[in-house]
Formats: structure tokens, C-alpha cells, sequence
């Protein structure tokens, strides 16, 4: 098990306002800010990441907040749709509190599981799911989120494609999932791996046009492996498909490899280690700003520069 892709490790989006961004996912959704840090590419935008009390794989929804630049809309070739696990009986609450702060909602069932389908304050768009296999994830708890009721972490990821069939042979015969269901012009794998964080829906839609990716919109998906170890074993089988992918890429908190899959997503391959207590202990994780080690000397200048939370 541990040398195979292991599911979901996290999901990078984009977002137009830091303020705002840091104040749904820890407020309203009741996330914890694990990381707060600056891309790695623009030391003048954050890179904040959101989880449970550790930061587990599987619960990691990272954003790029750039300030002003606008709003972009999903399409063909990208991540359209996250879905978080929540437990059962907690629609109730979840409903209560969209209504108290004006979330617009949506009540639907896919594959047999229950859903509440929302959008994040940029367009981002979000499910809370009621999984059909139990889920023993332990919540993050907030005064106003308690565990009964919080978010779990990723339960799936939808893709949206104009052919579904090059992509799901890139999740089957690289990455390790299986195709379990469709219903319609929707497809879901499983990765048999591990119990959570381990769906990938794929909604197969050749009229659908390309989409702009900017605020409200997911930049990639990133699959989880032990080490970089199995990482880089991966890596041969991805390149041997004849698939174009980076070096390995030192992200700090994890290693990173990037391709995009014949639709057009860009996939990563993650791994579990160091992980986010490498330079904060758990009891203070996200309470500081991290800086890259390249970009430590300019450290005054960032802050100056970084949006007030």
C-alpha cells in the first residue's frame, strides 16, 4: 500500500482577496490555517493552506490569493468541483449557518451520497458530502464548528473534460484508481489505497468550452505517495507513458512533481514528508508568516507588501 498513490494529497486553488479568503475558510467553514506562507514564484501573494489540526493529507485546500485578478470561471481541462466529507446529521446545522451568512446552497444526490453544493466568496465551487463508507478522520474543532458537524477533509475532486477516456487511463493505469460508477455523463474512480480523500469524478462534456483561470477557479490537484522515494519511481512510469513531467521540486513542507494529463489538468504527485511541523510545532502551526529560504533576507520587504489579515 505504501508504495502506490494513496489518494488525494491536496488541492491548489485561486482567490482575489486574501482578507476575504482567510475569513471564510477559517470562519464560516471552520478550517485551520496550517500554513501561512507566499508563492513560491510571487513572495508579494500568500500561499495559505487550510486543513485539519495537522495538516494531514487529504484535508489540504491551498490557495494563492492575488490580490485584483479577477474573476475567472470553470471549464474543460480543469478541477471544476471539491467535495469535503462532513457527518451525518450535519446538514441541518450546515444549512442553518448559510442562510445566517447568505450562502446560497443547493441539496442534490450523486452516486447515492447526499450533498449541500455551495460557492466559496470568489465562485469556488464546493460540496459538503455525507460519504457512503464511513469516515473516521478526526475533525478540526472551532467555538462556532464543532466536531460533530465539521468537515473531514476531501471526500473527491470532479474534473470536467471534453473526453473523459485519455484521462481515466492516466488514473487507471499510472495512478491506481478504479472505475466504480457512472451515472451518465459522469464518472467516479476510487483509489483502493485508503478509505478517504480517494474519489475522482470525471464529467465527460465535449461541448464544454475551456475556462479562465483566475479567482474561483482550482489551479491543480495534487496526488499523495509516502516519500519521495515511491515519488520518484512514479515519476519513471508517468515519463515512460510518455507524459511530460518536472524534476522533483522541494515545496518546503512536501516534494513536488507537476504533468498535465491529456484533458488538460494540471496533476502534482505530493508526498507526506517533512510535513507542516518542519519549522512550527502543532500547537502554533499557521500562526506565522514562512518564508522560503531564498526569500528570508527580503522578509521586510514582504511583509510590507502582504495584504493585512
Amino acid at each position: 500500500m505504501e508504495n502506490k498513490v494513496l489518494g488525494l494529497h491536496h488541492i491548489t486553488a485561486i482567490a482575489d482577496n486574501a482578507k476575504r479568503n482567510h475569513a471564510f475558510y477559517t470562519n464560516t467553514l471552520g478550517l485551520r490555517l496550517v500554513k501561512k506562507t507566499v508563492n513560491f514564484d510571487d513572495p508579494g501573494t500568500y500561499h495559505f493552506y487550510y486543513g485539519n489540526e495537522s495538516g494531514a493529507p487529504g484535508t489540504i485546500l491551498t490557495f494563492f490569493p492575488w490580490e485584483g485578478i479577477g474573476k475567472g470561471y470553470a471549464g474543460a481541462g480543469m478541477a471544476t468541483h471539491i467535495g469535503y466529507s462532513v457527518p451525518e446529521g450535519s446538514f441541518d446545522f450546515w444549512k442553518k449557518r448559510f442562510d445566517e451568512t447568505n450562502i446560497a446552497y443547493k441539496e442534490a444526490e450523486i452516486f447515492g451520497e447526499q450533498q449541500l453544493a455551495f460557492t466559496d466568496p470568489d465562485g469556488l465551487q464546493l460540496s459538503l458530502i455525507i460519504p457512503s463508507v464511513s469516515d473516521n478522520r478526526v475533525s478540526w474543532a472551532t467555538r462556532e464548528v464543532s466536531a460533530d458537524v465539521a468537515t473531514k477533509g476531501f471526500h473527491n475532486a470532479t474534473l470536467t473534460l471534453q473526453q473523459a477516456d485519455p484521462t481515466a487511463k492516466v488514473l487507471t493505469d499510472l495512478l491506481g484508481y478504479r472505475q466504480t460508477a457512472q451515472e451518465g455523463n459522469r464518472y467516479r474512480f476510487v483509489n483502493e489505497n485508503i478509505d478517504t480523500a480517494n474519489y475522482i469524478d470525471i464529467i465527460e462534456d465535449a461541448a464544454a468550452g475551456y475556462g479562465r483561470n483566475a479567482a474561483g477557479t482550482n489551479h491543480h490537484i495534487a496526488f499523495r505517495v509516502k516519500d519521495d522515494t515511491v515519488q520518484m519511481e512514479l515519476r519513471e512510469k508517468i515519463a515512460a507513458a510518455g507524459l511530460n513531467i518536472t524534476a522533483k521540486i522541494d515545496r518546503d513542507y512536501f516534494y513536488s512533481l507537476y504533468f498535465r494529463e491529456p484533458g488538460g489538468v494540471l496533476f502534482e504527485i505530493a508526498t507526506d514528508n517533512p510535513g507542516f511541523t518542519r519549522d512550527e510545532s502543532l500547537e502554533e502551526l499557521g500562526t506565522a508568516l514562512k518564508l522560503p529560504k531564498q526569500y528570508e533576507p527580503a522578509r521586510t520587504k514582504i511583509e510590507a507588501v502582504l495584504p493585512k489579515l
